[in-house]
């Protein structure tokens, strides 16, 4: 399913449903993630993702055109671009050991530890919960500053909004009289 939104996306000339179509990329994104067990990392996706990221491209293409202009350049060096990039990703990640395996470090060096000192060194009994606050406190404050000006920028860009349309009804009426 995200390869295929993927594919839609990219061949998408409505800039409006390309934004729609990236709201359900995210959300796809947070399923996976949900499925990797990855809770925390799937409610900042599907928050950010398709939560504020589709509300502020919603708000920019309300002070932009609806389609997307058609290009005159050939697209062979940004696809170059693309597909060098997709290798060295796919390359680095071939060292990596396979999802849930049991001699993969985290499961042989933090996990373990975090299980053992959690709650005598934190007394948070919710293991979860102390490793989230305590020891990635500093990712999970990243985390909230992310969704913070995020959200920050959707109330300028709504109070943006909002002072352009009464500008735009006072030129309206001035025009009327």
């Amino acid at each position: 399913m995200l390869v295929l939104t993927a594919v839609a996306v990219v061949r998408m000339r409505s800039l409006f449903a390309i934004a729609m179509l990236s709201g359900v990329f995210s959300l796809l994104s947070a399923l996976l993630f949900i499925t990797l067990d990855a809770v925390d990392v799937a409610f900042t996706e599907a928050a950010v993702g398709a939560g504020i990221s589709a509300v502020l491209v919603l708000g920019t293409l309300a002070l932009t055109s609806r389609f997307e202009k058609p290009t005159k350049r050939s697209p062979a060096l940004p696809l170059f671009v693309v597909m060098v990039t997709g290798a060295a990703l796919i390359y680095g990640t071939l060292d990596m050991p396979n999802l849930g395996s049991a001699d993969a470090p985290a499961q042989l060096h933090v996990g373990p530890d975090y299980l053992e000192r959690s709650v005598e060194e934190i007394d948070i009994p919710n293991v979860v919960t102390s490793i989230l606050a305590s020891y990635r406190g500093f990712d999970t404050l990243g985390e909230t500053a992310v969704v913070f000006t995020a959200g920050i920028g959707v109330l300028m860009l709504i109070s943006g909004l909002s002072r352009r349309r009464r500008r735009d009804d006072e030129d309206d009426e001035s025009e009327e009289v």
